[in-house]
């Protein structure tokens, strides 16, 4: 005879962040092509396109990884953003205020993403704890007293 038992009895762990290096070798894979895409498709001098969509990328990436993954994250981000979405390509530059604020853009999507997903992550657990209910008892020492 079958006996038809449910799988998931008991209480779902809270997923595991992804190991740092992986969501690195993330960054640097899609950093690469994400640029690629776009220098074919609306050109090298875009670059705010280009930091919208890095900074979605590290977003992305942060949902799946550890805080400490962030700031490798956002610095591989704006090494395919400054060497290769602003001219001349192929030449990495530093201007001060624009790479400054490019950084803290995609410093903070990383970050942001990885907040959302730990606050998500915790709300979908506290949901899965359930109280403890306490049944009153009827010993007559229990009852209110009325004053």
């Amino acid at each position: 005879m079958i006996e038809w038992v449910p799988l998931g009895t008991g209480p779902k762990p809270v997923p595991r962040p992804v190991a740092t290096p992986l969501v690195w070798a993330g960054a640097f894979g899609g950093a690469a092509v994400l640029v690629a895409l776009l220098n074919t498709l609306v050109g090298i001098d875009h670059p705010g396109l280009a930091l919208t969509a890095l900074s979605l990328l590290a977003a992305a990436l942060g949902v799946c990884a550890r805080f400490t993954a962030a700031p490798g994250t956002a610095v591989l981000c704006w090494l395919f953003l400054n060497g290769f979405a602003v001219p001349p390509a192929g030449t990495l530059s530093w201007a001060g205020p624009r790479d400054t604020f490019w950084l803290t853009c995609l410093l903070t999507a990383a970050l942001v993403g990885t907040a959302v997903s730990r606050l998500v992550h915790a709300r979908a657990a506290h949901h899965r704890v359930t109280p403890a209910v306490r049944t009153p008892s009827t010993e007559p020492d229990e009852w209110p007293h009325a004053s």
